[in-house]
This record gives structure tokens, C-alpha cells and sequence, in this order.
């Protein structure tokens, strides 16, 4: 199974200034924080040692696995994307056949979703049904309390 995940520039950059931070500031404080419990004396029945210890296993396991999001993501090239059907990174314009509520979101990454700021995930149910569907099609999503039934009214970029 391929780990390979696509971000826009913008996305792919905070995932590296977030690997820069934790690499260049929460490392290094975590290891002051291990130096100044070890000089405080007795390792074995001190907690403030023992605390910072896991901080930095926690915080490696963290910075191993953003290292490999970074080394397999890929940046969509937005000019090779068609604007017929849903893709990721197409802001469609749907309404909800139920109670004729029209909302806009734009399908991004796993990790770019937000939805105050009308992004949601390629991943998520939402998502999910609607990719690959054209303006005029009905997208029958499958949500936690039953089936939600969309039309597309709007695909654009």
C-alpha cells in the first residue's frame, strides 16, 4: 500500500514548518529538560527526569512519522486538474435535496481539512461521495444517522 499523499504548496509547507519547529525548538528544550532533571541527583525516583524521557519518545515518534508524510507527499499541479467532475481541490457548490440548504466547500487533504474554513477532507464521508460527480448529479452520502442526498449545482476552482 502506497503512503503517498497529495497537498497543495501551501499545505506541504506548513507540514515542513511544523517538522522545522519540533526539530529545531521542542527538541532541544526536551533535552534541557532531561539535563536539569539528571543534575538534580537520583534517576531512579525522579519523575521530572522520567516526565521528560517520554516527552522526547513521544515527540521522536511525532517527528518520525511527519518525516515520512513530508518524504511522500506529492504538490498537485492545480493547472492538470479538470473542472467537469469533483477533484481534490475543487470548490463545489451542493444542495442538500432534503431541506434545499445550499453549502460550498472546497475537497482537500487529510490534513489541509478545516471545515470553519469551508475545507473538508478527500477522505471523509462528504468527500468521499462526492468525487468524481458532475454539475446536475445526485450524490447519495452515506453519513452516521442514515443517507444524505446532494445535487451538484457548482464545480469550480
Amino acid at each position: 500500500m502506497s503512503d503517498i499523499r497529495y497537498y497543495t504548496e501551501e499545505g506541504l509547507q506548513k507540514l515542513k514548518n511544523e517538522l522545522n519547529h519540533m526539530k529545531k525548538v521542542e527538541r532541544p528544550a526536551i533535552s534541557q529538560q532531561i539535563a536539569e532533571a539528571r543534575d538534580k541527583g537520583d534517576l531512579s525516583e525522579n519523575a521530572e527526569y522520567d516526565a521528560a524521557k517520554e516527552a522526547q519518545g513521544l515527540l521522536e515518534a511525532k517527528i518520525a512519522q511527519l518525516e515520512n508524510i513530508v518524504a511522500n507527499a506529492r504538490i498537485i499541479d492545480e493547472s492538470q486538474l479538470d473542472d467537469s467532475k469533483v477533484l481534490i481541490l475543487s470548490k463545489v457548490k451542493i444542495k442538500n435535496v432534503k431541506n434545499g440548504m445550499e453549502l460550498e466547500y472546497t475537497l482537500v487533504a487529510e490534513n489541509e481539512a478545516d471545515l470553519k474554513a469551508g475545507k473538508i477532507s478527500i477522505d471523509s464521508p462528504i468527500g468521499k461521495g462526492l468525487l468524481g460527480k458532475e454539475v446536475g448529479e445526485m450524490a447519495d452520502i452515506k453519513v452516521p444517522n442514515g443517507v444524505m442526498q446532494f445535487e451538484i449545482l457548482e464545480i469550480s476552482r
